[in-house]
């Protein structure tokens, strides 16, 4: 794999901290956490649902609905600037120029009322005010065969609810890519699909990130999708990165229990298994643990020093980092000797 330090970083988290501010209380979705995105590359993030993988993207969109939530810490750097601090006003500038957002539902996120055609000519139009309709016509055209959408012209006139599921994914992707954004953030982009047209969108992702060098993160609950698509990975678990490596490293040997868990559920059709595997407990509530691992009340290897302290996230490699005490060496050279003794 081509070394990330060769590569121009165009997203950089650092700290996160996306709070709601409810009725029990504040709410800590995202919790301090820190990742970089590379120009060409495209990052999985993963995780069971309430681990805080759509906040994170929504915080960076600044579409986090206020109230009652908002970024209470840390930066958001898109090419060197921190678009954390920007306005409301800002961010319209910003959001779908330089980072556009795939959602996963279209028929929610594309408007039943105008045509296909209408929608696309609006996007350009908003961030390239100088151009005609007949130039934004064109260049929705253009992106619409992209995306390989058929008869592109035709279809500029069709309704959303005139398109197949697949198609108007495929028409989510090309409002993305309608001004060339330098990060493209995919929200669980095939998690309504069949599995058919699944493989056909990640196709296309795939081949887009290949030939514009758009950076994509790409926010899924499906380690399938992780392991066919992307470059690095990043585990999220109660608003918490807990592993990140190289989409192999991470497969071959992964350091936390909890992607080891996730792992193991996924079914594999080699093997008969007379049970599916599966980690017993659920996600905890957001802001309910304030000391020590997060995953210790479902962890087989949790120990006392779990519930005491919050484990940092170690050095598990030359990129991998885990969020568990089994990779702190004085542990382990105390693990080993306990169990020498026993």
């Amino acid at each position: 794999m081509e070394r990330l330090n060769m590569r121009k970083k165009l997203l950089e988290i650092k700290g996160l901290q996306t709070t709601f501010f409810t009725d029990d209380g504040q709410i800590p979705a995202v919790d301090n956490i820190d990742f970089s995105v590379y120009e060409g590359e495209i990052v999985g993030i993963v995780g069971e649902s309430g681990s805080g993988k759509s906040v994170t993207s929504l915080s960076i969109m600044g579409l986090i609905p206020s109230p009652p939530g908002k970024i209470t810490g840390g930066e958001i750097l898109l090419d060197g600037k921190n678009i954390a601090a920007y306005t409301d006003k800002q961010m319209q500038k910003v959001r779908g120029k330089d980072v556009a957002m795939i959602f996963q539902e279209p028929m929610t996120s594309l408007n039943p009322l105008f045509t296909i055609g209408d929608q696309l000519k609006e996007a350009i139009l908003i961030h390239s005010p100088k151009w005609s309709k007949k130039e934004a016509l064109a260049r929705a055209v253009e992106i619409m065969k992209l995306v390989g959408l058929p008869r592109a012209e035709a279809l500029l006139k069709d309704y959303p609810h005139q398109l197949s599921g697949g198609m108007r994914q495929r028409v989510m992707i090309a409002m993305a890519l309608l001004c060339n954004p330098k990060v493209l953030i995919a929200d669980e982009p095939t998690t309504a699909l069949d599995v058919t047209i699944q493989a056909q969108i990640l196709q296309l992702m795939k081949d887009l990130n290949h030939r514009l060098n758009t950076a994509v993160l790409l926010i899924t609950h499906d380690l399938g999708v992780v392991a066919e698509t992307c470059e690095r990975v990043i585990v999220m678990y109660a608003g918490q990165i807990v592993e990140e490596a190289p989409i192999a490293e991470i497969f071959a040997e992964p350091k936390h229990p909890y992607t080891q868990g996730l792992i193991k559920s996924v079914p594999d059709m080699r093997y008969k298994k007379d049970n599916l595997y599966s980690i017993p407990g659920t996600v905890p509530k957001p802001g309910s643990i304030k000391v020590g691992c997060r995953f210790a009340a479902r962890c087989e290897y949790a120990m006392e020093r779990c519930t005491q302290e919050t484990p940092p996230l170690y050095e598990a490699g030359e990129q991998h980092k885990s969020r568990c005490f089994l990779q702190d060496e004085q542990e382990v050279k105390q693990r080993v000797e306990r169990f020498i003794e026993s």
